[in-house]
């Protein structure tokens, strides 16, 4: 999990053809979240790879050369038993990909888990590997995995590595060619009950007619049985339409009403195929795998405290805190020094466009227009981003994120939901339209949905800025105190983590009805993260693409700002004339038209919104230079404001429509209209209503 590029579609692009060319081969990457799948593929491609989606689908992949080979770096999934957009991109890639072979990465800490993917895998036949990863972690708890024992057992290569420190990565690739060059692996049987195997053996004469060769017989037949009916019309594709023309059909259904007369239904047929699975990944484990006593012993402790009901909350709350008061402490001074740079390059600009004799509204379009307006979201967003991004990707990098997952799963269950959801709010701290894109990892659509839906509730990183600046200037100490601030902010994360639970139920009671569905959260073992890594994926991956989406609106956002302010009607503005229309309904709400048409104007990127209700006040027709902050609570008192106006603007600050970028997203990823204009509409409403609703309770309160 993670905001990237590559997560929020950078670089996406259509399919392209994997067949590398002559003596090449298709490997396919495949593995359970969390086993380090990401690092063997980065160490095994370098820089030799790119990214896209696959065809019709908002799945991510990655693919890169590995010598004359190409790896195709598949999305982590649990079992091929899918239960979601990412696992069944890895099962059909598996299963009809075409691949030469699979390469499953592993956790050695956890190689029990992962058995179940591997035995899946095995079942299917062909060429394939087990890549036990993370041997050094491993080693520190005492556990130690015997590759020559696997391998055995399996009748495949077995290799341990660790990808992080590259151990074991020569003869990964030594592997890897020579199972290229080897005779493909019969399919690993499973045992299963008595029963089922009665089944199979019937249906087998017929599985192996049809198959002939392209498919395991014994794996088609279970297939079968299951009554996927996704997964049946994907294996009627792949063999060229003769499934559903031959009598397998027939015949399958006549084995299921067999089992269904033994009491074994769909579900209970499904649970015993599980089981089966699961205890021979034990009984494999069992004589390959080592444990010390005791392996466990500190992640237990250290969970016991971070997710126990008497300090789980606590320490969420102040883990936030803290990177919430370093972000605004670190970033006051950089912010300002980055300001007077890029003035500078507003003088050289208007320099050059009077050299090149450049007219004089054109000079101010482009350089008190859209340059002024990109730098300053560049001066104001840049520093707290190169801050939170990192400090966030460290919680991650450790393994805490999961865990506040865990934590907040009991109230996502009383509000119907998934609490898978609580990772794409985390997300949604950096960026929304990340959150939105991040909201694939949850299976359910009608959970999905509500995630989605209610990601734009917790304030992104565009709109910290702005609320850092209004606590500051009414609520903080006489000079401003960040650690006040801070706890502040912190307040109001917390109010809109409530009222995504409020908006989550409502959503589940009305137009989104249903119950929570199970699912299976793996809590990853607590590692020492990897500083270099982290810089790495948070500032260039992460700041510098949300960065570089929030300028690409600004620009444009700067000269149509600039054509308001500069083109006057009857002695006014239109900016002007804009504001005096809104100023009924911002009242109130407990502001004022100009800041409400700020919002309005601040629709592309949410760091321009304080900046144009500034300029409106100034009367300017441009952003002017950046105030600071004493400055700017002069301004604002001057123009009416008072701390009830501040909080009515942190309020609809928190609590309004999504920025244009987020929006979009939400589009793509659900497909609707009406979708994108409900997440549109919903926070909009509470917004006002929450605005509304204070200014009328404070005006009867003499405030």
């Amino acid at each position: 999990m993670g905001l990237t590029g590559s997560s929020t579609g950078r670089g996406a692009s259509a399919e392209t053809e994997l067949r590398p060319g002559a003596g090449g081969s298709v490997i396919a990457l495949a593995g359970n979240p969390n086993v380090g799948k990401s690092t063997v593929f980065n160490g095994l491609t370098g820089l030799h790879q790119h990214t896209g989606n696959w065809p019709g689908k908002t799945v991510v992949n990655a693919r890169g050369r590995c010598g004359e080979h190409l790896l195709v770096d598949l999305p982590g999934c649990y079992s091929l038993m899918a239960r979601s957009a990412e696992e069944e991109v890895a099962r059909d890639f598996i299963c009809f990909g075409g691949a030469d072979a699979v390469v499953i990465v592993c956790d050695a800490c956890w190689l029990d888990r992962n058995m179940n993917l591997v035995l899946q895998t095995l079942e299917l036949g062909g060429r394939a590997l087990v890549c036990v990863n993370l041997v050094d972690e491993a080693a520190r708890k005492g556990i130690e995995v015997d590759a020559a024992a696997l391998s055995a057992r399996l009748g495949m290569p077995a290799v341990c590595v660790s990808a992080r420190t590259r151990a074991g990565r020569e003869s990964l690739l030594a592997a890897i060619s020579e199972m290229l060059i080897s005779p493909a692996a019969e399919s690993y049987a499973i045992p299963y009950p008595a029963p089922v195997e009665a089944a199979v053996t019937a249906l087998l004469p017929a599985a192996e007619k049809l198959c002939a060769g392209r498919l395991c017989p014994r794996w088609l037949c279970l297939r079968l049985l299951e009554n996927d009916d996704t997964l049946n019309r994907r294996i009627d594709a792949f063999l060229g339409g003769g499934l559903f023309g031959s009598a397998l059909p027939t015949l399958t259904a006549a084995e299921r009403e067999l089992l269904a007369a033994q009491g074994i239904d769909g579900e209970r047929l499904k649970d015993m195929l599980v089981s089966a699975i699961m205890a021979e990944g034990e009984s494999v484990c069992a004589a390959c795998v080592r444990r010390a006593a005791g392996y466990t012993g500190r992640d237990r402790r250290v969970d016991h405290v971070v997710t126990g009901r008497l300090l789980g909350y606590p320490i969420m709350l102040a883990l936030l805190a803290m990177v919430l008061y370093l972000t605004i402490i670190g970033a006051n001074y950089p912010s300002e020094l980055l300001s007077r740079l890029l003035s500078r390059g507003e003088t050289a600009l208007n320099a050059l466009l009077a050299a090149l004799g450049a007219p004089d509204w054109l000079r101010g379009l482009l350089a008190e227009g859209a340059y002024r307006v990109l730098a300053w979201v560049v001066s104001v967003m840049l520093p707290p981003m190169a801050i939170f991004f990192p400090l966030f990707t460290l919680l991650e990098d450790v393994g805490y994120l999961p865990r506040v997952a865990y934590n907040l799963d009991r109230p996502f269950k009383r509000c119907h939901a998934c609490g898978k959801q609580a990772l794409t709010m985390c997300m949604g701290l950096g960026c929304n339209a990340a959150g939105v894109v991040g909201c694939r990892i949850i299976d359910s659509e009608r959970e999905r949905l509500l995630a989605v839906l209610t990601n734009s509730l917790m304030p992104c990183n565009g709109r910290f800025p702005a609320l850092i600046a209004l606590m500051t200037m009414f609520f903080a100490a006489a000079g401003g105190s960040s650690l006040v601030s801070a706890l502040l902010l912190t307040a109001a994360l917390v109010l809109s983590v409530g009222l995504t639970f409020g908006a989550t139920w409502l959503l589940s009671m009305t137009v989104l009805r249903g119950r929570p569905s199970a699912f299976a959260l793996e809590l990853p073992p607590y590692r020492a993260p990897q500083v270099g890594q982290v810089i790495v994926r948070s500032v260039f991956d992460r700041t510098l693409f949300v960065l570089g989406r929030a300028a690409a609106v600004a620009a444009p956002a700067g000269m149509i700002l600039w054509t308001l302010a500069n083109v006057h009607i009857g002695g006014a503005s239109l900016l002007a004339w804009c504001a005096g229309a809104l100023d009924p309904l911002g009242r109130v709400m407990g502001m004022d038209g100009v800041l409400l048409l700020a919002f309005v104007l601040g629709f592309p990127a949410n760091e321009i919104v304080l900046p144009i209700a500034v300029m409106g006040y100034l009367a300017q027709g441009s952003l002017g230079d950046s105030l600071g902050l004493a400055q700017m609570h002069a301004l604002l008192t001057a123009n009416g404001w008072t701390w009830t106006t501040a909080v009515s603007a942190v309020l609809f600050f928190l609590l309004h429509w999504p920025c244009s970028t987020t929006l979009w997203t939400i589009r793509r990823e659900t497909g609707s209209i009406k979708w994108t204009l409900l997440a549109a509409l919903l926070p909009t409403a509470m917004g006002m209503a929450l605005c509304t609703a204070f200014t009328a309770l404070a005006r009867a309160l003499g405030w």
